[in-house]
């Protein structure tokens, strides 16, 4: 090959090299799990739920005698159409109260590994991502319709068999954190980063940045693959708002 050749060759091999790279690090980011403009790919009672100002948003309504109690009678689910397994997920979501202030009620959480219970009525089991107003619950690990609360915020356990399966043998082995730190770094009422990662029996939640549990499920009952579900919690009236949601899988 003709030097000149090869020094023409040279910056095409380059450009290649920084395109595949490109693409490389784009599919290593992961997929949008929401288009932004509606709910294709979830499905849920659209009466609860909708999108607004580019947010997949949830919203209950009050009782016509009873302006702090919602009409929703027990909690329910916008459900993504695909499964996971091993994963990295982040999004960021936004609670308010009936006024739009970040006080008073407002309970919900991100589903992943779950079972769909009751299709018809949105109903959704396993583990969540749990976030509130409030100062108990936010970044803990929650089992909805099974275990309870596996794992307060500040907390790594293990969790063991036990004689009861639908109870759960929690050993907290050390922290992650001071749960009034973790907590003082939430927003109320305002916008916070959440991510969620499940690899093997290994589960660990943060929010803006900090941890807040890690979790070794040592269980039969330990979900490995299961649905994403995002949920409106029964009780006063909330909005609940989700955005850039990103879901990454683990090989």
């Amino acid at each position: 090959m003709k030097r000149s050749s090869l020094h023409s060759i040279i910056p095409i091999l380059a450009l290649l090299a920084l395109v595949l790279t490109g693409v490389a690090a784009s599919a290593d980011e992961g997929k949008a799990l929401f288009n932004g403009k509606d709910l294709t790919g979830w499905r849920g009672f659209p009466e609860l739920w909708s999108v607004k100002d580019g947010c997949i948003t949830g919203q209950t309504q009050a009782e016509p005698t009873n302006p702090n109690k919602s009409t929703l009678k027990s909690n329910t689910f916008l459900i993504w159409e695909g499964e996971v397994s091993d994963f990295e997920l982040t999004f960021k979501y936004k609670l308010v109260d009936k006024d739009g202030q970040g006080v008073g009620f407002g309970n919900s959480g991100v589903q992943y590994r779950s079972k769909v219970l009751d299709e018809k009525g949105f109903v959704v089991g396993g583990y969540q991502a749990d976030f509130e107003i409030g100062k108990s619950y936010s970044g803990i690990l929650y089992e909805e319709k099974g275990r309870g609360i596996l794992a307060k915020r500040g907390e790594k356990v293990v969790i063991k068999e036990g004689e009861n399966p639908k109870k759960a043998k929690i050993e907290v082995t050390g922290t992650v954190g001071d749960t009034n730190e973790i907590q003082a770094g939430i927003k109320q009422g305002d916008w916070n980063e959440y991510k969620v990662i499940a690899n093997g029996n290994h589960l660990q939640h943060f929010i803006n940045g900090k941890q807040t549990v890690d979790v070794t499920d040592e269980t039969a009952e330990g979900a490995k693959k299961g649905v994403l579900a995002l949920q409106i919690h029964a009780g006063a009236p909330f909005t609940i708002q989700y955005k850039d949601i990103i879901l990454k899988e683990l090989k």
